[in-house]
């Protein structure tokens, strides 16, 4: 079971160590800087990989927020395990920052970045340091609906399975419904005292996958609404988006083969609502700035041994359950055709029946015999298919149960540490968790937060794979954030606790 590693009354002394009491006495003060941490080995690049780094300063406070086009901070990906530590240590030694005071946030794009990550961006906290000036925050949300789905889908049994690139959907008559998306988009926006804009952060749910590897290393759509919205600002304005909770959020039409994906119209889009947004925030001088971390166990699973068996018996089940046919594929594809056009009537028109009916009118019809056995052979046809698909998906997610069971055979400890960050500049609210939070999970923590701008958001500070809910976690569908997951079900309500606790203290409750 889960540990806490602090107390409520040890977060709150945390939050007011950092930062005191939530309130503007002193003016709040930020800086910027872009670097490009582009692997200079990649074989193909579309579009080049930012770091961007934004500093925070009020009073004796100082923090800074990292975000980067990557796919993870750790555990997968370019960037080493030992990234985060070795980042926050250089920090605190030569910026003054502290351990608790850096966030760093994965888009979760798939790009190719370089191996010095890490002296890059401590370089360029090093020239936002120099760029800081005075500022006004503003907080506020824009909604975007047309750019991402739910991969997850309820199945007429019961049961949830998910669209990969990876294998095939179930069939359509096996969907009962969607999963819900998370449309919100998180917005904060700092600017010079003379309206000038320095920075937009902009946060969002959806998985960056839709500029596929063949078109090389990219940022995907994150990096088109950037760049759109730095366009649209001018000034210098950097905009930072940060990834949200989603771990089973799509681009929309991610599995559609009529035309190549791109994530240029997704990244407009964005761009569009997040700069329709800002014209809507009015921005104050009064934003006090806090900064708070909680580290928190969460307990591994420990079912991967029994999920991995029920798997494999369902895979034995279908292999044997299928049916030997008397036709091959190229036999079977115009038969399926016919069969749709000339129900009843196989391969001839109605009239071509009845003609040849007369005239064999005083024998047997053969050819009522032949059309039966020729509609079993394609129906059997039809269900080997279905059981193909249905095996290529559990191969691909016995894989991962495998990995995962093989990493906890040999780790040290029953849990896992995780930390539960939280930043609030003016009433802009962030709390952050490592790992692919899913929509579920996010929207019901903002709603039980109780606050219009508090947003939460994964991939930060560390990465412990897929975190479905309890329910996805038992679901024996087995969609990938079921497999690709280190946790057991009880990791939510620890999350979930956590979560509230954070809010609450950054609230100043």
């Amino acid at each position: 079971m889960m540990a806490r590693l602090l107390s409520l009354a040890r977060l709150v002394g945390v939050i007011m160590a950092l930062t005191g009491a939530p309130s503007a006495a002193t003016e709040l003060r930020a800086g910027t800087a872009v670097v490009d941490v582009t692997d200079p080995g990649a074989e193909k690049v579309h579009d080049p990989s930012m770091a961007k780094v934004l500093v925070l300063e009020q009073g004796g406070i100082r923090g800074v927020l990292v975000t980067i086009d990557v796919v993870a901070i750790g555990g997968i990906g370019p960037i080493g395990d030992g990234f985060l530590a070795e980042l926050r240590t250089r920090l605190a030694r030569d910026h003054g920052i502290p351990p608790e005071g850096v966030i760093v946030n994965a888009s979760h794009c798939h790009a190719a970045v370089c191996r010095d990550v890490a002296d890059r961006v401590v370089a360029a906290v090093a020239e936002a340091k120099q760029r800081m000036v005075p500022v006004r925050a503003g907080a506020g949300t824009a909604s975007e609906t047309r750019i991402s789905e739910n991969r997850r889908v309820d199945l007429v049994d019961g049961s949830q399975a998910d669209m990969r690139r990876a294998y095939a959907m179930p069939a359509d008559g096996e969907i009962a419904a969607t999963g819900p998306i998370d449309p919100q988009v998180g917005l904060l926006k700092l600017e010079a005292l003379d309206g000038s804009p320095v920075a937009i952060v902009y946060l969002f749910a959806c998985h960056p996958i839709m500029n596929p590897p063949r078109r090389g290393s990219s940022a995907d759509f994150p990096a088109v609404a950037s760049r759109l919205i730095e366009g649209a600002l001018g000034g210098g304005a950097v905009a930072f988006f940060v990834q949200g909770c989603g771990g089973d959020i799509n681009p929309v039409r991610y599995k559609e083969i009529d035309r190549p994906a791109d994530a240029e119209p997704l990244g407009s889009m964005l761009g569009g609502t997040v700069l329709a947004g800002l014209r809507r925030i009015e921005t104050s001088a009064d934003a006090p700035l806090l900064l708070a971390r909680e580290l928190v166990q969460v307990p591994r699973g420990t079912d991967y041994a029994a999920r991995i068996g029920r798997l494999e018996a369902e895979r034995n089940l279908l292999v044997e359950g299928l049916s030997p046919t008397n036709i091959a594929f190229e036999q079977f594809l115009p038969r399926l055709v016919e069969q749709a056009i000339f129900p009843g009537d196989p391969g001839r028109s109605r009239q071509r029946t009845l003609h040849e009916r007369a005239l064999t009118a005083d024998r047997p019809d053969e050819t009522v015999e032949h059309d039966r056995l020729l509609e079993g052979e394609v129906e059997a046809y039809l269900q080997n298919i279905a059981s193909m698909e249905r095996i290529t998906r559990l191969n691909v997610n016995l894989a991962l149960l495998k990995s995962h069971l093989a990493r906890r055979d040999t780790a040290a400890q029953p849990a896992l540490d995780a930390e539960i960050g939280g930043l609030r500049v003016g009433d802009f609210r962030l709390v952050t968790f490592p790992g692919e939070l899913v929509s579920e999970i996010g929207l019901g923590i903002k709603q039980a937060a109780g606050h219009p701008t508090a947003f939460v958001a994964g991939y930060t500070n560390g990465y412990l794979h897929y975190l479905p809910t309890a329910r996805q976690r038992a679901n024996t569908g087995f969609a990938q954030e079921d497999c690709d997951c280190l946790v057991a079900p009880e990791w939510e309500q620890v999350f979930r606790d956590g979560a509230a606790r954070m809010f609450s203290g950054l609230a100043g409750e």
